[in-house]
């Protein structure tokens, strides 16, 4: 299907009516035809406006154009002729509905043509208001409003977003021009404006038009909405509404259906109206309805923040029948749908309109709190409110707080923002989304960025990507701004009403004080302070934690995959266990060398030029790794702990080449006597001796430990002798010696004979055996598919997939950054494949791995410990595959318990469906 109305005739409740066509769908008069359900075909927006019109709601009428028509111009750069015929009869029989023909008549009927995805988007596509206007049809708006101001206001609107979306002008010369006449007139708000006032705006807004395009504005109604519902299709695969697909992996070939309506005006005076509003508070789940609106404005004057609204409390009191009627409506919605739902309407003369509802996008903290008080109310079952969580929004629960105890009053610039999204954030102010890029960009160089402009629009989403915190000085706890933070989990503070922000001279104003580009501030997104300086933060709030942990109960038992962390000291261990993880997936033992007082040990070790050396300087590493293995041994405390061996190649722990030869040439210069030089020289030497071409793929892994076999006996000497130490104070502990990168049998049976005869020889000396396995990290294509030789001596697989990512695609995961933009912004790649696992590529080699290691030995241990196993989408492959555990970062293991359980819930919801049938 492709057009759709909602209509005057009888809807069914069970499937759409033969006379729905193929590409619209109608609604109006208080019905609509089909279930309304149908949100693959008309979107979030066009499924819910068929709903509201079903249930007898205050709906415009209109017609949704469906998403097949927009894959059809996304194949074709056009639409078919059925589309624009079938367009044409539900706009025919929309205006004998209206009695209104489209931009024509003393009467002439207006309409807005928006966006609506099937998954909800805000901001990210385009919407045209008051189509429809005219130089002639707007003096018949005038006359029969009998409200000229009005109807010029309703005109201006329309060549300017039309200009800006339509015709691809920039909407800084529309700005420019509403700016000087508001400064001509001396008027502080758009209101302020009078008719004349409007009128020149209008003239000028048309010199932009012809200066941009050669052509004057389009008079004509229908080729409007033609070039309108073509302009919101293309938005579809503007630069921000893929780069939000992609941070939320939606698919490029779902679409968006567009929704034509007949407008309702919320600008027509001061007894008109409009307003966004939640169910229930976004940002901490209260249960309070949580809404904002404007007097005499236009819905995006509210999401744009353009003017700073008013709190809903204010509307019960300037029309309280009104006031009431939309609570009783929003109730409605709530429990229909039974989720919070994001509602927009407009008051016409005092007539309430609803225009939107959809699932509101809520801060992780909320979410919880909501699902907890819809279970209670008995709206979801325990099992529906383990999917109103996503995984990566736990990480809610993890951001810092201010340190109140480092705030001075003299440091506050505002303490009058709105917390628009909770927690703290400190960065150096940035103006444009494109500087948060650069500054908050990678390597050491990187810097965290505080994003900070008068209003956000959707096109700084990839600033917002990047940036610690995000502040405005326009806006409300609805504005743009403060749904994208939310739904990031972002620190956000929102109409910041005191801060002037000039983005011209990059300047911040406040209290008398000036801060520049750079200068450092901090937000509390929780309580909608801004402060200068770098203040403390602390951690999370105990009691949201506690609702946590709550929550996962009821996730913990639909849970089948293991969740491990990624730690190398007691430290982290510890905050891993404290996040409820199940042993240890990765410990590198590289890590250990690079303190202080072990790296001398390692490079003399690196530098000894027989075997006779190597061992004396590893026996002083000896006690080193066999105190940090006994440390992590006793805080997991029988939880399986694996330890990989050293993986690195040499050099890594060797200064730099570049940084030596300079180190040298200055001494030279200065000391040419210097004994230093010849121990400079001789490092620098041994520099020359390791450096590779291709080091990730050179002499590192289980090469190094064949090479140098002595290294080896070392690791596996402090594994054991920490596990013997650990157990006699009556700790268990269980041991998992990791061999890295091999890709055949054979170099596996030479590493893992050594690790069984030192362990031979430790419990023949200590006089007490420990449990132990020998595996090997899969991290090479080859290693995959020779697996079931493989599995012959390995005891468990652990999927290094960083390194099989590398070595499948051929990416270098160090420089994939010079390419990676340019083939998400071509499509070429949807995701950054060191991020989210490539199901199609890895993950197939990660699929065959399994089944022929567990064809040879059937309870083969297998795990995952790149950072795919912190990433719920890779989570989700894990399950699939049977995995037994996921590892990932202690900080991630909340995550990864909810995307585990969640994937072990669809399982059995799809079970139970498929015995129903």
């Amino acid at each position: 299907m492709a057009i759709t109305i909602f209509s005057e005739t009888e809807a069914e409740s069970t499937k759409a009516p033969a006379n729905i066509t193929k590409y619209v769908y109608f609604f109006g008069d208080g019905r609509a035809e089909g279930d309304g359900k149908m949100k693959d075909e008309l979107g979030g927006k066009g499924a819910g406006l068929a709903e509201m019109t079903n249930a007898g709601l205050p709906v415009p009428p209109g017609f949704t154009i469906q998403t097949e028509a927009c894959r059809e111009y996304m194949r074709r750069g056009q639409v078919s002729k059925d589309v624009d015929q079938q367009m044409e009869v539900a706009l025919k029989r929309l205006e004998n509905l209206q009695g209104q023909e489209l931009g024509r008549g003393d009467h002439p009927l207006l309409v807005s043509v928006r966006s609506g995805a099937k998954f909800s988007m805000p901001g990210m596509m385009d919407t045209i208001l008051n189509l429809g206007l005219n130089d002639e049809s707007v003096e018949a708006l005038a006359k029969r409003s009998n409200n000229l101001r009005f109807a010029y206001d309703s005109y201006r609107r329309l060549i300017q977003m039309f200009g800006n979306v339509v015709l691809e002008i920039p909407k800084s010369a529309f700005d420019e021009v509403f700016a000087a006449k508001k400064k001509q007139k001396k008027a502080k708000l758009d209101t302020d404006l009078d008719a004349k006032a409007l009128e020149e705006v209008i003239a000028g807004y048309k010199k932009v038009v012809k200066k941009y395009t050669g052509r004057d504005f389009p008079q004509d109604p229908h080729q409007q909405l033609i070039m309108a519902r073509d302009a919101v299709f293309r938005s579809w695969n503007n630069d921000r509404a893929k780069h939000y697909r992609r941070i939320n992996n939606i698919s490029d070939e779902l679409g968006t259906a567009v929704n034509v309506q007949a407008m309702v005006f919320g600008n027509l005076g001061e007894n008109s109206g409009t307003g966004v509003g939640f169910t229930r508070n976004p940002a901490t789940g209260e249960k309070e309805f949580f809404a904002e609106f404007l007097m005499n404005a236009q819905g995006e004057d509210v999401v744009a923040g353009i003017r700073t609204p008013l709190r809903i409390a204010e509307l019960e009191k300037r029309m309280p029948e009104v006031y009431r009627q939309l609570r009783e409506i929003t109730t409605r919605l709530e429990r229909h749908y039974r989720d919070v739902q994001d509602f927009e309407f407009t008051i016409q003369d005092g007539k309430l309109y609803m225009l939107q509802t959809r699932n509101g996008k809520r801060t992780g903290i909320a979410a919880v709190r909501i699902a907890v008080q819809m279970v209670a109310e008995a709206l979801i079952t325990k099992e529906e409110a383990i999917f109103r969580v996503e995984p990566n929004q736990v990480v809610d629960f993890l951001v810092p707080r201010l340190d109140e105890k480092d705030v001075k009053p003299e440091d506050v610039l505002t303490a009058h923002g709105l917390p628009a999204s909770p927690g703290a954030a400190v960065g150096q102010i940035v103006f444009t989304a494109d500087d948060a890029v650069e500054k908050a960009g990678h390597g050491a160089q990187k810097q965290p960025v505080i994003l900070v402009r008068a209003e956000t629009t959707p096109e700084d989403i990839h600033g917002i990507e990047v940036a610690a915190g995000i502040l405005t000085s326009q806006g409300g706890m609805t504005s743009h701004a403060a749904v994208v933070t939310r739904g990031m989990g972002k620190c956000c503070v929102a109409g910041a009403g005191e801060i002037a922000i000039d983005e011209r001279t990059r300047q911040l104003r406040a209290r008398g004080q000036v801060l520049k580009e750079g200068d450092w501030i901090t937000l509390d997104g929780s309580t909608g302070r801004v402060l200068k300086g770098r203040k403390r933060l602390l951690p999370p709030d105990p009691e949201n934690l506690a609702k946590l942990a709550g929550f996962m109960k009821w996730a913990e038992p639909f849970r089948k995959l293991g969740v491990r962390a990624n730690a190398d000291i007691p430290r982290d261990a510890e905050k891993a266990r404290e996040f409820g993880a199940e042993g240890i997936g990765l410990c590198r033992t590289e890590h250990m060398f690079f303190a202080p007082k072990r790296i001398p040990h390692m490079r003399a070790m690196i530098m000894a030029k027989n075997e006779k050396d190597r061992r004396a300087a590893l026996k002083k590493l000896l006690p080193m790794q066999r105190s940090d293995f006994a440390g992590l041994f006793r805080v997991m405390d029988g939880l399986p702990v694996t330890i990989r061996l050293l993986d690195p190649p040499l050099h890594e722990f060797l200064p730099k080449r570049e940084e030596l030869m300079v180190e040298i040439a200055l001494l030279e210069a200065a000391r040419p006597k210097s004994p230093k030089l010849k121990t400079l020289k001789t490092l620098l030497q041994r520099v020359e001796e390791l450096h590779e071409f291709n080091p990730m793929l050179g002499h590192r892994g289980c090469r190094l430990g064949i090479t140098y076999p002595e290294i080896t006996e070392m690791q596996a000497r402090a594994i054991f002798e920490a596990a013997v130490e650990v157990e006699k104070e009556g700790i268990k502990t269980h041991a998992e010696v990791m061999i890295p990168l091999t890709a055949t049998l054979k170099e596996l049976v030479n590493q893992a004979a050594i690790v069984r005869r030192v362990a031979d020889e430790v419990f023949k000396e200590k006089g007490k055996t420990v449990h132990y396995l020998v595996g090997t990290m899969i991290e090479l294509p080859r290693a995959a598919l020779v697996a079931g030789e493989i599995a012959q001596e390995a005891e468990f697989f652990s999927f290094g997939t960083n390194d099989l990512t590398q070595t499948t695609f051929g990416f270098s995961r160090d420089d994939i950054n010079k390419v990676l933009p340019t083939y998400l912004a071509e499509g070429i790649l949807k995701q950054d494949p060191f991020a989210v696992i490539d199901r199609e590529g890895v993950g197939e080699l990660v699929r065959i791995g399994i089944e022929r290691g567990r064809k040879t030995r059937p309870h083969l241990e297998v795990g995952i410990c790149g950072e795919h196993g912190g990433d719920p989408n890779s989570i989700e492959f894990c399950h699939q595959v049977g995995m037994d555990y996921v590892a990932c970062s202690p900080f991630r293991v909340l995550t990864a318990r909810l995307a585990a359980a969640q994937a072990g819930a669809r399982d059995k919801l799809q079970a139970d469906s498929d015995r129903t049938k």
